[in-house]
């Protein structure tokens, strides 16, 4: 009896483990769904980039689904709120890997976020994709040198920003002299601002000052006033809204009027808020999309969401979301398959993939190959955009 009790309970222990290998990576239940996981920031610091991402991603698979869906099939996406936590990504990841069936995962959307999910994703041989995580290091490839193979983003670096922003600054605005203020606990602000110096530098510009931050911090007034006495031609912040749109308000009440420039952090209409709508003129930032132009796919996918989204303008997070959820349809419909390992691979193999935010191909080092657009905002308002293109 005690025998027969020994290895009934290791027959469940074994059937237990097959079970869970089982969901590992697998899209079990209806055979006509396919699950895709949605890890976002829906609350937190910078719940504005995680929202306007997943709301960009809905847009797109209730198009696709109202179309017939992948191959005939419905996409069921599964979307959880990481809290802009990146422990908590890590935890979300997990979840929805190992428990909620997904064959895919798109975001985070910041760059801290989406690394938290990457040992995740490689343990379980999930794809992950990022259309906003754009720092240069650990992301697509480890330390190491070496590809990460589950890893993927539809979005240009911060070395193709920081280099854009200052050929902008010395081509366009014809800016010599640069203060620089940038957001130190972040690797995102840190790796602006060295791309920035390095090419600023080189093309002869001298950095006359750099001053910086952390997270949180909403009294910038001691910086501001240090630079104030300085002989400089613009400056760069490189970090987040949350802080950039204090030091925009600041910097102007206290009659300092220089071009200011910055990268996609800035681009969230809580910049707006922050700042003073009046205080944003003669400001420029590097962006992944811009509707300002005739291109006949941008003018549709604005006036859709217009239409959908009760009105709003469309942000870039929101045509880079939008873009992702058509990113992974298109690779899982050329895989022809919810097998995770098939899908990866497509995603290695997408070339000159037609997007609002632009024309995608994945590289070797699974980094998108795009075009950048510097914009200009007066009294808030987009009014002029410039594309840069890849070297």
């Amino acid at each position: 009896m005690r025998k027969s009790v020994i290895k009934m309970i290791a027959v469940i222990l074994i059937l237990s483990m097959l079970v869970g290998c089982g969901n590992k990576g697998s899209n079990t239940g209806n055979e006509n769904e396919i699950r895709i996981g949605l890890n976002y920031e829906l609350s937190g610091n910078v719940a504005s980039y995680g929202q306007q991402s997943v709301d960009g991603i809905m847009m797109a698979f209730d198009e696709i689904n109202a179309n017939g869906g992948i191959n005939g099939k419905q996409i069921v996406p599964v979307k959880i709120d990481n809290k802009s936590e990146a422990g908590e990504a890590t935890s979300v990841a997990t979840r929805l890997m190992t428990q909620e069936n997904v064959v895919a995962c798109l975001g985070p959307a910041t760059s801290g976020d989406f690394m938290a999910t990457i040992p995740v994703a490689m343990q379980n041989s999930i794809p992950v994709i990022s259309s906003s995580a754009t720092a240069d290091y650990g992301v697509t490839v480890d330390n190491n040198g070496k590809v990460n193979d589950f890893v993927f983003r539809t979005c240009y670096t911060d070395a193709f920003q920081g280099v854009t922003l200052a050929n902008f600054a010395i081509n366009n605005l014809n800016a010599t002299k640069a203060v620089i203020i940038q957001d130190n606990s972040s690797d995102y602000g840190k790796g602006l601002g060295e791309n920035f110096t390095k090419t600023f530098k080189e093309a002869g510009g001298e950095i006359v000052a750099l001053e910086g931050y952390v997270a949180k911090d909403k009294d910038f007034n001691a910086i501001l006033t240090n630079i104030k006495g300085e002989d400089f031609d613009v400056i760069f912040i490189p970090g987040y809204y949350e802080e950039a749109g204090l030091i925009i308000k600041q910097a102007r009440d206290l009659d300092i009027d220089a071009p200011i420039l910055g990268a996609d952090g800035f681009g969230a209409p809580e910049l707006t808020t922050l700042a003073g709508a009046e205080n944003l003129t003669n400001v420029y930032f590097s962006n992944h999309y811009s509707s300002l132009g005739e291109d006949p796919q941008v003018t549709e996918f604005v006036q859709a969401f217009k239409g959908k989204y009760n009105g709003n303008e469309p942000s870039a997070f929101n045509a880079l979301g939008y873009d992702l959820g058509y990113f992974i349809a298109d690779a899982i419909e050329r895989a022809d398959s919810t097998d995770p390992l098939k899908i990866k691979d497509a995603l290695k193999a997408t070339k000159d993939f037609d997007g609002v935010t632009g024309n995608v191909t994945v590289g070797d080092d699974h980094n998108a190959v795009k075009s950048a657009f510097v914009v200009e905002l007066e009294n808030g308002v987009q009014v002029s955009s410039v594309q840069v293109d890849p070297q």
